[in-house]
């Protein structure tokens, strides 16, 4: 009777441990590398006095409130396109919002919107679909928003630091971590 037990206890052992080694989905990582920069830039979008969302570090570039609105809109784009759905112009959102609480507003509707883009099961994102004049996979879209937003994120901490500002990501964490 042991004998079996010890039998039936390394069975359901490998079984569990079979099951928790499956490997994760592709949409989940790169939902996961998404959201561990778009939390960084709504943070700093929501922090940033609205005094600083003219500022800009020369006069060819974009403002912070230019830059968070840019990010709004090209983010409803980029997760148009991975949901299928019809693709909005890319600078509606900064073209259109110009207060601080216009552009928060559209950020985080924007985070929304691309959560739904994020949860897709892998399966719908094989898709093929127009990406500035080439067709690529929907799940192609993701991580181009993936890393456009990183792109800009590298210009926010850029503009934080030379205002004095210390930005999110280079913050201590809480919980001890």
């Amino acid at each position: 009777m042991l004998k079996h037990a010890l039998v039936l206890t390394a069975v359901l052992s490998t079984t569990a441990a079979a099951q928790t080694d499956k490997a994760p989905s592709p949409t989940a990582e790169v939902r996961a590398a998404w959201k561990g920069v778009i939390v960084n830039i709504t943070a700093a979008a929501d922090e940033l006095p609205e005094s600083l969302y003219s500022y800009k570090p020369t006069p060819d570039v974009r403002s912070f409130g230019e830059l968070f609105a840019h990010i709004a809109g090209s983010q409803k784009m980029y997760c148009a396109m991975a949901l299928g759905d019809k693709v909005p112009g890319e600078g509606d959102v900064e073209m259109g919002a110009k207060t601080k609480a216009a552009i928060v507003a559209a950020l985080k509707e924007s985070n929304t919107y691309c959560e739904k883009a994020y949860t897709q099961a892998d399966d719908k994102l094989t898709a093929l679909v127009d990406v500035f004049g080439e067709k690529h996979p929907r799940f192609y879209t993701l991580i181009g928003n993936a890393t456009h937003d990183g792109e800009h994120y590298g210009n926010i901490v850029t503009y934080m630091r030379l205002n004095k500002l210390v930005p999110p990501s280079s913050r201590p964490r809480s919980g001890g971590n």
